[in-house]
């Protein structure tokens, strides 16, 4: 079982309605193009905190990981603070936003892309005990990118004491987010905490039929220290073999990634990314 770790109470910024960004509105509909349309799959994506590339292998587990299965070595944070990379990895774009406060934002997104397609999905937050507004530390709203889309919680977003029971029915949904709540993501513990907490979720979604029936689990880091942003980004898959990518990824990357393996559009800036479609054949990765 894992450990549920509360420490201290954490605030947030008031709220601001976002009119403008550099990625305009219409960037973040879906792409035109068809994508290709895989067979059925469960996608699982567990978000990181604040590591750079070799200070997520400074972790022990970690490394083994990387040693085992896909490593995205090129891959890359696209903003700082956090918020921005969340909404990237769920939108294809940042909205212009360059800080963690609350802002609302127009009905879109990942999740809501989803729903209307009639896939099911979840977002399990740790330490989520009230809603998505209202839970007290661990849990955090920025970390939480989807009730920043039309302003409100969807009910998708659920406590991640929810997990094992979602998996263990027949029901599983088709795309599992996963955010850690502050100190086992490693935002405010360390890097030892941190893997530890992956040294116990990764065997827990390994062991769901979810996973093993074609599934995949990507992990990430949402930022770096580095002047590049340079994080790691495991691609984890049943009868996967170590596979390193040396080519150009980053948070937008794994959206289009995302997209492609359900089998929807690619939206905003995924439809011009290059996906990580080579860390999920075998023997392709360069």
């Amino acid at each position: 079982m894992l450990a549920v770790v509360a420490v201290a109470a954490c605030g947030s910024s008031g709220a601001r309605l976002v009119s403008t960004s550099p990625t305009p509105v219409a960037a973040v509909q879906p792409a035109e193009s068809p994508s290709p349309t895989p067979a059925p799959s469960h996608v699982f994506v567990v978000v990181m905190e604040n590591r750079s590339y070799e200070q997520a292998l400074a972790g022990g587990y970690t490394a083994q990981l990387a040693a085992k299965y896909g490593v995205a070595t090129n891959y890359h944070g696209v903003s700082h603070p956090s918020l921005p990379n969340y909404l990237a990895m769920t939108s294809g774009s940042t909205w212009g936003v360059a800080d963690d406060g609350y802002h609302v934002l127009p009905a879109s997104g990942l999740g809501q892309q989803l729903t209307q397609a009639g896939i099911t999905w979840r977002a399990y937050m740790e330490g989520m005990s009230g809603t998505c507004f209202s839970s007290p530390y661990p849990y955090a709203l920025k970390h939480n990118p989807f009730p920043y889309y039309g302003g409100k919680c969807p009910a998708e977003v659920v406590p991640f004491n929810s997990f094992a029971a979602d998996m263990a029915g027949a029901d599983a949904p088709r795309f599992v987010w996963i955010s850690p709540g502050l100190c086992n993501d490693g935002h405010d513990c360390s890097t030892a905490v941190a893997d530890r907490y992956l040294s116990q979720l990764v065997p827990a979604i390994m062991s769901t039929a979810a996973w093993q029936e074609n599934g995949v689990l990507f992990i990430t880091w949402d930022e770096g220290y580095d002047s590049a942003n340079h994080v790691l980004m495991l691609v984890i898959r049943p009868g996967g073999m170590h596979q390193e990518s040396s080519a150009y990824h980053d948070h937008y990357s794994l959206l289009a990634t995302i997209e492609d393996r359900l089998g929807v559009p690619r939206l905003g800036q995924a439809a011009k990314a290059s996906s990580l479609r080579e860390l999920l054949v075998s023997g392709s990765a360069s």
